[in-house]
């Protein structure tokens, strides 16, 4: 449904209630982290290397916690930050549109409070779930009413930690190569922030690269007017582009998937309730591969919304249970062998998700290897086993990396993942649904490390302090008087009153 122009003036007096709400949840408001440098540089408390929904989230309940001394880096331009005007291609949210989190609890911040005061209420009784615009547009909003700072087109390229248990994070910001030190890095690269997005190499090695792309990836999609297009996958995001294709006028659109049948219970929806999304980080090992393993081998259908979107048109087609036996390519033509003959296309879209391996990320790669995973710290009972989990890293209960040696790599508890990495241990990762839940347990943890480091200089600091808060100089100067009046044999008044009958 089509939104009304958005109500400026509603919008200005949302704004004020929020501030109005901040100030009053304000106390304590002294900042109360100790400023270090190194070499003369200043030292970041935190700094935060992605500006989306989590990275923004995680920055606004530090700065409510008073955290102040951060930094949040984004390699994106200014209001591109995440996925939604990216290479998110669906319509609307998956979640329903009452999902809550960026707002921390505060009513006025919330997305229907903003779509309210931009739309009316009438629109938000209407509305079935947020177009994923409306979603970014409410996201920058956040950000500029409660006043967090991004540095945009920063491309955090490698952490290094130093021998005083620093860290320090180079990254290219705005084309400068810059050296920044922090005592906490936190990830919040998005979906692929604990690996890379997965083309096969049948595919990668059979076709030119101006052929094929995966969905994360940039496509001219107008380019495949009147062109077949073949999709490789049956995940949301395969049926997100195979859409998208068709309604930029592609002259068929075929969709290949391995599984004989589309999955039609989605688990996520599942896992949306409070108990289960505070509270799985709390559970022990044996019980987390349970739910893990269960939910991984569910896999998640694409959206009623997505699908149709598809089917609405009579030149879309699945072709399910037809794993990919060929790629070719021969007379300017992608050739798909499948069980089921072969068949020519133009251009192919990978929906073939991503996977797990740390290696592959810059700001990784430099101690990857001892990063814990999964499979170095549970071995599951027969017929619990399960590849893809065991490839995970094996988080902290505050989303640490830690060590896979124990003793070998200390400074990795100074680094937080707050990525898809994060699901087997916490439950809590990119998404939205666990937002509101996995923030609150992130910052705890880095505000405790913060605390906890620093407790001696907090503890000189006590023994130092030294603000006067009573002032008894009216009863010592009424004692003196009261001294004089006794010596010139008058009775004296006392502290309360008439020799304090």
């Amino acid at each position: 449904m089509a939104a009304a122009a958005p109500k400026n003036s509603d919008l200005t007096e949302l704004e004020q209630r929020v501030r109005f709400e901040l100030e009053c949840l304000g106390y304590p408001a002294r900042p109360w982290t100790i400023p270090g440098h190194r070499n003369g540089t200043p030292v970041h408390d935190v700094i935060i290397v992605g500006g989306g929904q989590s990275g923004t989230s995680i920055a606004f309940r530090l700065l409510r916690e008073r955290v102040t001394n951060l930094r949040v880096l984004d390699r994106n331009p200014v209001g591109r930050e995440g996925p939604w005007l990216t290479f998110a291609r669906m319509h609307s949210l998956r979640t329903p549109k009452m999902v809550t989190g960026p707002d921390l609890g505060i009513p006025s911040l919330s997305a229907r409070a903003w779509w309210q005061a931009c739309f009316g209420e009438a629109s938000w009784q209407g509305l079935n779930k947020i177009p994923r615009e409306l979603w970014q547009a409410y996201l920058l909003w956040v950000r500029k009413t409660v006043g967090i700072d991004i540095s945009n087109e920063a491309e955090v390229t490698d952490i290094e930690p130093l021998d005083d248990g620093l860290l320090a994070v180079y990254a290219t910001i705005g084309g400068a190569a810059q050296r920044l030190i922090a005592r906490k890095v936190v990830l919040a690269t998005g979906i692929e922030g604990s690996g890379r997005w997965f083309v096969p190499s049948a595919i990668t090695q059979a076709l030119p690269r101006q052929r094929y792309a995966h969905t994360s990836q940039p496509i001219d999609f107008p380019s495949l007017t009147g062109k077949p297009v073949a999709v490789i996958g049956a995940g949301a995001s395969a049926f997100d582009n195979a859409a998208t294709a068709l309604e930029n006028g592609a002259a068929s659109v075929r969709l290949f998937a391995r599984r004989a049948r589309l999955p039609t219970v989605n688990p996520n929806r599942w896992m949306e309730f409070a108990g289960f999304l505070r509270h799985f980080g709390d559970l022990d090992d044996a019980r987390k591969w349970r739910f893990m393993n269960i939910i991984f081998d569910m896999n998640q259908p694409p959206p009623q919304e997505t699908f149709d979107r598809c089917s609405r048109f009579p030149n879309f087609s699945m072709q399910l249970g037809c794993p990919l036996e060929r790629v070719g390519f021969e007379d300017e033509k992608i050739l798909l062998t499948t069980p089921h003959g072969s068949e020519a296309f133009d251009f192919l879209i990978a929906g073939t998700g991503f996977t797990v391996d740390l290696a592959a990320r810059p700001e990784l790669a430099r101690f990857h290897d001892r990063i814990a995973c999964w499979s170095d710290r549970y071995r599951p009972p027969a017929g619990e086993q399960h590849a893809q989990l065991g490839c995970y890293p094996y988080l902290s209960s505050s989303f640490q990396f830690t060590e896979k040696i124990p003793g070998s790599a200390p400074y990795l508890s100074n680094i937080f993942s707050y990525t898809f990495a994060a699901m087997p241990s916490l439950a809590c990762s990119a998404g939205i649904s666990a937002l509101k839940f996995g923030v609150d347990r992130i910052a705890s943890g880095i505000s405790r490390g913060l605390f906890v480091e620093d407790a001696d200089a907090h503890l000189q600091s006590l023994r130092d302090y030294d603000e006067q808060e009573l002032d008894l100089t009216a009863m010592i100067q009424r004692n003196a008087n009261s001294d004089r009046t006794e010596e010139d044999g008058t009775e004296p008044q006392g502290v309360f009153g008439h020799g304090d009958r």
